[in-house]
């Protein structure tokens, strides 16, 4: 029997990319395929993951995420409300210009809130102004509601997804869906998109 390597960031990546699947299994197998890695490798990765998770021995996510992803590339304190928070990023090498954010609790052990990838510091956001501008994978949840003003943010479908509803240009709505912060598509009234 030998040794299992810790997951680390290629894994965690490969995690990301498996709740993405869902929605747009194309770009993911070429996502995958970038990476190196076969398609039994991103299961096992997912299911070290979610063993991880499960535990009754696991740790606070936090202390996952650091054992997994290494020292924050950037860690920031955070108003969020009357709240104070520590905003931790970490680089994705799949997409160079996001980090994946974690917003833990400045105190009382480091409770995570949110955890999901952002667009990195100085990084330029994309141009994003009709509905044809939301291609997967193009922005954030935060991109997506600056750009599509008033937005309202509702629960997703499972851990790890968001909705916002959006005010598309000419006053149209639409529900943008999101894993992990990133977007996937855009639903209008009446079933377009």
């Amino acid at each position: 029997m030998h040794a299992v390597a810790p997951l680390g960031p290629l894994d965690f990546q490969l995690v990301l990319l498996r709740r993405m699947a869902d929605y747009h299994p194309e770009l993911v197998e070429d996502a995958r395929r970038e990476l190196g890695v076969s398609a039994a490798g991103m299961r096992e990765a997912n299911r070290r993951w979610q063993a991880t998770v499960r535990s009754p021995r696991s740790r606070g996510a936090l202390a996952r995420y650091r054992s997994v992803l290494g020292e924050p590339e950037r860690t920031e304190r955070r108003a969020v409300g009357d709240l104070e928070c520590e905003a931790l990023q970490w680089p994705v090498p799949l997409w160079p210009d996001l980090r994946f954010e974690v917003l833990a609790a400045a105190k009382g052990g480091g409770a995570v809130w949110n955890e999901w990838l952002v667009r990195a510091p100085g990084a330029a956001s994309p141009g994003l102004r009709t509905a044809e501008d939301l291609t997967p994978w193009s922005c954030t949840v935060d991109e997506a509601a600056r750009a599509f003003a008033p937005a309202v943010p509702a629960e997703g479908s499972a851990p790890g997804r968001w909705r916002l509803a959006l005010t598309l240009p000419g006053g149209e709505r639409g529900v943008a869906e999101f894993t992990w912060g990133l977007f996937q598509r855009l639903s209008r009234p009446g079933g377009a998109g």
